[in-house]
């Protein structure tokens, strides 16, 4: 069976599944925004700094002939985003906002379908709100839309989120999913509808669809992938004579946990030391600006420097209310950090608690305390831990990944 897929930005669980169907031989067409391919001239200039985003937009070469490139649009947007042209990226509405780029990718798509049909493509492969015109024209057509779910139904986020503004409510502006409009809300939920599969990465991910209000089509959950694993990772000789190294990396939005991690950290004074990497979700908070004034903090850095800082640190702390993965737990992992995570996370389907991580309930600032005061009595666990979650990620390659997900596919 031939599939076409889409998507915009080609994230690494992206890059890993059109590489798993290339593989396979699965792919009639890829078709994304921008892509770079080792030795061509888009990979040479992304070693300059101001070009370095196209770095992250480098797919395998076995995909170089099966992909057709639409990127006037993402264009646009790096370049508004560079320029801080606002208005022009303003959410839903800028004319290169993301939701802009995903819609004219998906119209693009839609258009070439009927030209996939006829050399053989029996299925359109999309993603979350890149998907709903090309499935209306694939059903037209008498193809099957495979849709993948990156992140938890948002039914369930708005419910969740809700408990979280009457909980903080001066971090109510970086909760921004109520920020979406009801036409694009819909649009979520016609996606759903038409899928024929809808493949996510978590257990979690899969719950929070029950609260679809209808009946979906069958859901298969396919964790990502690890990256390779560090090969020189060093553990402290003398835990417990110094302060405690936390990490944080992700969005800076209660969404992910932060209005928790900073009250639990604030109790334990000059035993811990916490770094944050990660972007503002709101540009007017001001309970997040005296935070981050209190801890180290990196509004953004390569990945390859965030690897780095996290082999640096003793434990990774991502206490995310709702997530539909959350990469920065097995990136960690791979670098022999041990992670402290919730249960609406991709913790569940990776880490067993105490021996290769720790999962604690998501909200409670009271059991991200403990989870953190347990290290604090217990520092020697840190290498046993460190060591028993590379082990884990050495077992579950982003190869491994894309080949499962082909192998789904495949036998539909």
């Amino acid at each position: 069976m031939k599939v076409l897929i889409s998507h915009p930005t080609g994230n690494q669980n992206v890059r890993a599944a059109a590489t798993g169907f290339a593989e396979a031989d699965l792919i009639d067409v890829f078709h994304t925004s921008i892509a770079t391919f080792s030795g061509d001239l888009l990979d040479h200039i992304s070693a300059f700094g101001p070009l370095s985003e196209l770095s992250r937009r480098r797919f395998d070469l076995k995909l170089k002939n099966l992909t057709k490139v639409w990127p006037w649009r993402e264009v646009g947007r790096l370049i508004a985003t560079k320029a801080g042209m606002r208005k022009l990226i303003k959410h839903e509405v800028g004319p290169f906002c993301i939701d802009a780029v995903y819609q004219s990718l998906d119209r693009r798509v839609a258009s070439n379908l009927p030209g996939a049909a006829k050399r053989g493509a029996r299925a359109v492969y999309a993603y979350e709100d890149g998907a709903s015109f090309s499935f209306h024209v694939a059903k037209n057509l008498g193809l099957q839309c495979l849709y993948d779910l990156p992140i938890g139904y948002w039914r369930a986020a708005q419910r969740l989120m809700e408990i979280e503004l009457e909980k903080w409510p001066d971090w109510a502006s970086t909760l921004t999913s109520f920020h979406n409009s009801e036409k694009k809300l819909c649009r979520k939920d016609e996606e759903l509808r038409l899928a024929d599969r809808i493949f996510v990465a978590s257990t979690f991910t899969a719950k929070t669809l029950q609260e679809f209000p209808g009946v979906l089509a069958p859901i298969e959950v396919i964790p990502y992938g690890f990256p390779p694993i560090c090969t020189n990772r060093s553990y402290s000789a003398n835990y417990g004579s110094k302060a405690l190294k936390i990490l944080f990396v992700g969005g800076l939005s209660q969404r992910k946990g932060i209005a928790n991690l900073f009250a639990a950290v604030e109790t334990l004074g000059h035993h811990v030391e916490l770094t944050i990497i990660g972007q503002r979700a709101a540009t007017e908070c001001a309970v997040l600006d005296a935070a981050l004034l209190r801890h180290k903090w990196y509004p953004s850095l390569p990945h390859n420097d965030v690897l780095k800082l996290m082999q640096l640190h003793d434990v990774l702390v991502f206490p995310s209310l709702f997530e539909g993965f959350g990469l920065v737990i097995t990136e960690a992992m791979s670098q022999g950090t041990p992670v402290i995570t919730t249960e609406r996370t991709a913790g569940p389907d990776l880490i067993f608690n105490g021996q290769n991580g720790w999962l604690i309930e998501a909200g409670s600032t009271q059991a991200l305390k403990a989870a953190i005061e347990e290290l604090l009595s217990k520092p020697a666990v840190i290498p046993e831990v460190g060591m028993a979650a590379m082990d884990t990620a050495r077992q579950r390659s982003w190869e491994t990944y894309g080949r499962e997900l082909a192998l789904a596919v495949g036998g539909l």
